[in-house]
């Protein structure tokens, strides 16, 4: 069995102390990017959308927005597993075909 230890953290000081802090125009920078991806993830998405919905009503798509290539399915790990197997190592944005685009509950 593994021993865990506790140890005591101020309060307003960071958890994990031995990760570097990012400056604020490094998170800004990171926020930036991280839009544009969705932005041009969203962009397809409502593209393609129109003629999905009526026979793929709440199927998972995920997105790969450099090439524009989009993978189907009723099975999220299924839809997944079919652009991972294509864009191994490429950043993709999962989505579900109904009215907001939203996967899961909120």
């Amino acid at each position: 069995m593994t021993q865990t230890t506790r140890r005591k953290v101020p309060r307003g000081t960071s958890l994990f102390s031995d990760r570097p802090r990012l400056s604020p125009e490094e998170i800004a920078r990171q926020k930036a990017e991280n839009e544009a991806f969705a932005n041009r993830c969203r962009e397809i998405f409502w593209q393609v959308y129109p003629d999905l919905v009526k026979e793929h009503y709440d199927w998972f798509i995920y997105i790969e927005p450099d090439s524009g290539d989009y993978f189907l399915d009723s099975d999220r790990d299924v839809a997944r597993q079919k652009a991972k197997q294509k864009y191994p190592s490429a950043l993709l944005m999962a989505m579900c075909v109904n009215e907001t685009g939203a996967v899961g509950k909120i």
